[in-house]
């Protein structure tokens, strides 16, 4: 649906905040009527209120699903690595918090509400609401909103009064960050800071996003510390070996190496265990665990290097919401590596384009700007130290031999729900990438 214009959100609710809730939900309710509005929402927004009409999310009714039990809870909290950073967080945000009547709520990947703090009578307007501990809010549960919503773009997000789908939840304003594992990139949660919409600030977005930022740092620094102690146990071993081997944490990530150039990382199956396996980077390689890691001795014969070369099949899976993959299967095995969704999104272009694209054409496709090459010559590096040679260049295309098979959603209109990238949104509407 076109629109003539968005507006400038951040101004009109400092000035009147009464009256952007009332554009804001005229714009919502044409939206739901399939009808034009004098606005557009923002791009974010926009994007959010058309998945929920296609999961078919009431915007009239506040659906809630099964809190989760204490013990779950508490399961779920000794487990996230949310755990080790709880103190940046409150540090940084609870006392900003309490004074502006917001609080505080972190919730895991999945969405569920693992910790809730902050100003006392913010809390209990918030219990009628279904804002609590275990609570699931996700968009397909509860609409747009700052936990769910950064959930899929992964990117932060505030959402102010009617710009919420759910017309319920029209009196709060809410301001969500995603917090990544900088180990492998994957979402871990959300931190987010809600409270009433008269109560919302034009610095509240920069702020969550900056103690998002600091909190991946922490996990970075304890990251890099684990290396540390690693490369300590593994360092005397791989002096006294021959030939090639590498110490690597549970995720990859070498703390030492002897015989063979240093790598930052080497991509690892799901499940390693003790004996033997086939690595797309090392070939065969007789595995060892070791304390916070592994040890990988190459072993350097012909098989093992017929099995590096024998991958022919390639399944990249962008059929999912959140998650995706490149499967590679041969003669020597098959191993399955998990996408980011910057690397969801190359693949899923190299594999509708066989022919090739240059990296401006990419850039085009990714950022509707021809002159980011850098950007997109560097995280193909990154795809290339998993797929090794079945990614060509000059142009960028998967190897002529390989049998690229590309797993799509059964609606396009749910093809990586994430992406802002241009030929993304244009396959989402059936015009292809």
């Amino acid at each position: 649906m076109n629109t003539h214009a968005t507006f400038d959100l951040e101004r009109l609710a400092a000035a009147n905040a009464g009256q952007a809730t009332r554009v804001l939900m005229e714009m919502r309710d044409a939206r739901i009527a399939g009808q034009r509005a004098r606005f557009g929402p923002r791009p974010v927004i926009g994007a959010s209120w058309d998945r929920m009409l296609a999961n078919g999310v009431d915007p009239e009714r506040d659906h809630r699903t099964g809190v989760l039990s204490t013990d779950e809870v508490e399961r779920r909290r000794q487990t996230s690595p949310l755990k080790t950073i709880l103190p940046v967080l409150r540090e940084g945000l609870l006392s900003v918090a309490d004074v502006a009547q917001h609080i505080m709520v972190i919730a895991d990947a999945d969405g569920r509400l693992l910790w809730r703090e902050g100003n006392k009578s913010v809390l209990k307007m918030a219990d009628g609401h279904g804002f609590d501990v275990g609570a699931d809010w996700r968009e397909t549960v509860v609409g747009t909103n700052g936990v769910g919503t950064s959930i899929v773009t992964r990117r932060p997000v505030q959402v102010f009064a009617a710009e919420h789908f759910v017309r319920s939840h029209h009196p709060w304003t809410c301001t969500g960050a995603p917090i990544t594992d900088p180990r492998d990139g994957r979402l871990i949660g959300v931190v987010d800071i809600s409270g009433p919409l008269d109560t919302m600030h034009p610095a509240t977005l920069a702020l969550v996003c900056s103690v998002a930022k600091l909190a991946e740092a922490r996990l970075r620094e304890g990251h890099l510390t684990a290396l540390d102690r690693l490369r300590s146990v593994a360092a005397p071993l791989l002096a006294r070996l021959d030939g090639r081997a590498v110490a690597v944490d549970a995720h990859g990530w070498t703390a030492a190496v002897t015989g063979m150039p240093p790598v930052d990382r080497i991509t690892l199956p799901k499940s390693l265990t003790d004996g033997r396996a086939w690595l797309p980077s090392l070939g065969r390689c007789a595995v060892a665990p070791l304390p916070g890691g592994w040890l990988l001795r190459v072993e350097d014969d012909e098989a093992a290097v017929a099995a590096t070369s024998a991958m022919t099949r390639v399944v990249v899976d962008v059929s999912g919401e959140r998650r995706w993959s490149v499967t590679v299967s041969g003669s020597a095995g098959c191993w399955t590596h998990e996408l980011s969704p910057r690397h969801a999104e190359l693949l899923y272009l190299l594999g509708t384009q066989r022919a090739g694209r240059s990296a401006a054409g990419l850039a085009a496709d990714l950022f509707g700007d021809p002159g980011r090459t850098v950007t997109v010559r560097a995280e193909l590096s990154r795809v290339r130290r998993y797929l090794g040679g079945l990614v060509a260049h000059r142009p960028y295309r998967f190897h002529e031999e390989a049998d690229v098979d590309l797993v799509l959603p059964d609606d396009a209109a749910r093809l990586l729900p994430h992406s802002m990238a241009p030929a993304v949104i244009r396959a989402r509407a059936g015009a292809g990438p």
